[in-house]
């Protein structure tokens, strides 16, 4: 089974969850006996792959995506979107839907995820497939705070962001929440997608706010610092459900995570639940997860949430494409 991954041509400009989803998939696919190739613009070689799939419904998506419907290969999405009936005004609906209509399996990260894009863009549930997020084995592995406190001199409380510095990742509604905590430090990691947005986060935080950079993924400093903060905090407008959400999850923090998008799926009651337009809740989950008891990950939540297991049903999605 040959398979050829392909995404938008800025993805990996400031790599996000998206990316990092698209990367392991392709390092644990071999492992299920599917041979995966990286799209190359320079040699496509589209006719030598079984089945195309193709990651993210940004904008401009729908050409590519037609073009393998005309050479006639099966076609997968991975949307990585979360759109409601009141918001999706905000995204190119039309466009969307066409893409989605060309693709012979749309894959989201969660059941709930599935549900909504069927009823939004008005498609056949079965068209829709749940293949959960995930995290390394490396992120369950304990690591001493002190790496991350040392390399950066940061030895006050703090509350810790990880992700892009974008509008949907809210880090500014997040920076005026922690005002009223003003014992607290709030530590950003993370590529900036949006340079005047995070310009904003930083003027109005002002002192509190310690801007890092992005780390690499695979970085044992970024796995000290999910070990070294007092709070995790992922405010984002949406999420599906935020790979850095999963990673501090993984790592035992206190966590408190948007309400909105399939956080709930895989969380339940682990986390505190924030309304991201509301600084007050933000201000409010924080102070309670930094109260909650840490408990021990179980051995059947590592496996559920591990890359190498999570990858597995992408092998019978593409077999039942090429047996048609």
């Amino acid at each position: 089974m040959k398979v050829l991954f392909a995404t938008y041509p800025m993805a990996f400009h400031t790599p996000g969850g998206g990316e990092i989803q698209l990367l392991a998939y392709h390092k644990h696919l071999p492992a299920h006996g599917v041979d995966v190739t990286l799209f190359d613009p320079w040699n496509p070689r589209f006719l030598e792959h079984d089945v195309v799939h193709f990651f993210s419904c940004v904008g401009g998506s729908v050409h590519f995506c037609n073009f393998v419907k005309q050479l006639g290969l099966p076609l997968v999405v991975s949307s990585s979107l979360w759109v409601t009936e009141e918001t999706k005004h905000l995204y190119p609906i039309g466009e969307i839907h066409h893409q989605f209509s060309l693709a012979d399996r749309v894959v989201a990260n969660s059941d709930i995820e599935c549900e909504t894009l069927a009823r939004v863009f008005d498609l056949p549930r079965e068209k829709f497939v749940t293949v959960l997020n995930g995290v390394e084995n490396t992120f369950y592995e304990k690591v001493s705070p002190d790496l991350f406190r040392s390399h950066f001199d940061l030895h006050e409380k703090f509350v810790l962001n990880v992700g892009n510095i974008e509008p949907r990742k809210n880090q500014l509604q997040l920076v005026r929440a922690m005002k009223s905590m003003p014992e607290l430090k709030l530590v950003l990691i993370g590529h900036e997608r949006d340079t005047a947005y995070a310009r904003a986060c930083r003027d109005e935080g002002g002192d509190q706010v310690i801007y890092l950079g992005p780390l690499p993924h695979d970085s044992e400093l970024l796995r000290s610092a999910y070990a070294a903060c007092d709070v995790f905090c992922l405010p984002s407008t949406l999420e599906t459900p935020g790979l850095a959400a999963l990673e501090a999850y993984a790592a035992g923090c206190r966590a408190a995570i948007t309400e909105v998008g399939s956080t709930k799926e895989y969380f339940g009651t682990r986390v505190e639940y924030l309304d991201p337009a509301d600084t007050d809740s933000i201000a409010r989950a924080i102070r309670d997860a930094a109260k909650a008891d840490v408990k021990p990950q179980t051995d059947s939540a590592r496996q559920q949430l591990n890359w190498q297991n999570v990858v597995q049903p992408l092998q019978s999605i593409y077999s039942s494409l090429t047996t048609k």
